[in-house]
């Protein structure tokens, strides 16, 4: 269940860090994408 959160909430920042890119908020998009990835479970998750 705690696995499913995390990915939820990955994919919701590198979406909202994809937006950010295309309104031209390049260095806040890329921050976003760049925590979406450490969070996921995927990824190196940072809490598990």
């Amino acid at each position: 269940m705690f696995s499913l959160i995390l990915w939820i909430l990955a994919v919701i920042l590198v979406v909202a860090g994809i937006i950010g890119l295309i309104r031209g908020e390049v260095l806040w998009g890329i921050l976003l994408i760049i925590v979406g990835l450490l969070v996921g479970p995927g990824g190196v998750s940072l809490f598990t």
